[in-house]
């Protein structure tokens, strides 16, 4: 299904509702047209006889009348000040909004958007753990992702201070070794992608996260990872490239953030193969490797992050080295 960049995507059902609505308010229209004469008769051959004779009813139909003036001039100005959101909408191209306690309506709008996104050849995920958006049950863009042929994914280091300072501020059932394993069900998935001829590159980022940013195509989901709140509790955003004024929306910016995280030298790469953190410099030259303790088979590996100068690999293995279980006495 073709979609231009920007605009929304028109389909059988599009059109037949255009045709619909165009249909009812001509006939509307006409009605009203047709029924003008007569009302008019009756307000001033009938009506206003009697009005003109009565008090009571007079002052009745100035209540009435002045009820539907004050009325219509709310409506009016609740149309421009919507007009107004909608023009600022489109400025920032702003497709789709959903806060975290939405129901099941607004999510019914966003799965009627995602089957309208066209198959996209690239999809850049830049997330905490990923377990959201790649393993949960209920995630809305997986299938989306999973046609995309090259997917490349940011997620916090799991041995980094940014992952500790992030689970020491969520509620207390969310513990860094939750988020581990968050991490671990992500790599898992990414590796079955890879599986399938799929382009997976992975890197891992050092900071603490700001934004979750998910690019499919010319649609970017944005929610802020606020410090305290699971970021499924974020209001989330969709905003779309407009490819008449690239300078107008929030799509190329949001864009851009991920683009120089990605390229940022600092970042590691994950070797699928070799369960290894590739480090890099600015020119792309490889300057060195440390071992990720993130089971992907069932196996328990240590975690590693960013190597310090004079650290060894088995130094930085032994960061998060889970304990072995304790012999216990025979009965």
């Amino acid at each position: 299904m073709a979609m231009h960049r920007g605009t929304p995507t028109h389909n059988l059902w599009t059109g037949l509702r255009q045709i619909l609505s165009h249909g009812v308010i001509t006939v509307l229209a006409v009605v009203i047209a047709f029924s003008l004469p007569g009302i008019a008769n009756f307000i001033l051959n009938e009506w206003w006889p009697h009005v003109e004779g009565n008090a009571n009813l007079l002052l009745a139909t100035e209540i009435g009348l002045a009820s539907v003036l004050a009325l219509l001039f709310n409506l009016a100005k609740i149309a421009w000040d919507h007009r107004q959101g909608v023009l600022i909408a489109r400025l920032a191209s702003l497709m789709h909004a959903r806060s975290a306690g939405a129901g099941w309506w607004s999510r019914r709008r966003e799965r009627a958007l995602v089957r309208q996104l066209p198959a996209a050849r690239d999809a850049f995920i830049l997330t905490l753990t990923g377990y959201d958006t790649f393993v949960a049950d209920d995630s809305l863009l997986r299938g989306v992702i999973e046609k995309a042929y090259e997917i490349r994914v940011m997620l916090v280091n799991p041995a980094g201070r940014a992952l500790r300072e992030r689970a020491d501020s969520l509620p207390p059932e969310i513990t860094a070794l939750s988020l581990h394993n968050e991490i671990e069900a992500t790599i898992g998935y990414l590796s079955g992608l890879r599986k399938f001829g799929k382009s997976v590159k992975l890197k891992f980022y050092d900071d603490e996260p700001f934004w979750k940013l998910i690019v499919l195509g010319d649609y970017v989901w944005v929610q802020h990872c606020h410090s305290g709140f699971a970021v499924r509790e974020q209001p989330e955003f969709v905003f779309a490239l407009q490819h008449r004024e690239l300078r107008h929306g929030l799509f190329v910016p949001f864009y851009m953030v991920f683009l120089n995280q990605w390229n940022d030298a600092r970042h590691p790469e994950y070797d699928f193969d070799m369960s290894e953190l590739v480090y890099r410099d600015p020119s792309g030259k490889e300057t060195g490797r440390a071992v990720l303790g993130v089971p992907i088979d069932g196996g328990t590996t240590p975690l590693a992050s960013s190597p310090e100068p004079g650290a060894t690999a088995e130094s930085l293995a032994a960061l998060l080295r889970r304990p072995a279980p304790e012999p216990t006495a025979a009965l």
